[in-house]
């Protein structure tokens, strides 16, 4: 009996929890509809993976991280991209997509991150910012075609903004 793996997708938004009432919670930012994208640079391809989201995604497990690049020199390049998924009459869209860099050199199991960017950078993707202006041309390529990939319609309904920043 064969089993078929079940592939992980973007989080797609549930309903208000707070619907109907006005009490505790209202404006309270929701984690339900952010996913964290790994692109790995080298290797040319991008991954929904949830375990990013408490530093634990296949990449970071494992590595002790430093405070700066350059105690990892010979680190393999990462993107942690936080992926905001919203609703508007039309449909579902890429609401905010903010991406971090990462660095990883397996052989001696130490990589680079900063966790305050990368915190700060998922609260940005939760409050709808677009920060990707600063990746390289090869990784906003991987980025862009994974999302459409994924869902070309929700690429379509996204912001100018969005197709603007990750163009080469």
């Amino acid at each position: 009996m064969t089993e078929k793996k079940k592939s992980i997708g973007f989080n797609i938004i549930k309903s208000d929890p707070t619907d109907g009432h006005k009490g505790y919670g209202i404006g309270a930012l929701s984690l339900d509809n952010v996913s964290p994208v790994i692109i790995d640079v080298e290797e040319g391809e991008a991954v929904v993976d949830i375990g990013a989201m408490h530093a634990r995604s296949a990449v970071e497990k494992g590595i002790k991280f430093l405070k700066t690049k350059e105690e990892v020199p010979n680190g393999k390049p990462y993107w942690l991209v936080w992926v905001t998924i919203d609703r508007k009459e039309e449909g579902p869209y890429y609401a905010g997509v903010t991406a971090c860099e990462m660095t990883v050199d397996r052989s001696i199991r130490r990589g680079y991150k900063s966790l305050p960017e990368h915190v700060n950078r998922m609260d940005k993707s939760l409050k709808r910012h677009i920060i990707v202006e600063h990746m390289d041309d090869k990784s906003k390529g991987i980025l862009t075609e994974f999302l459409k990939k994924h869902d070309p319609g929700m690429w379509e309904r996204s912001s100018q903004q969005l197709k603007d920043d990750l163009a080469i």
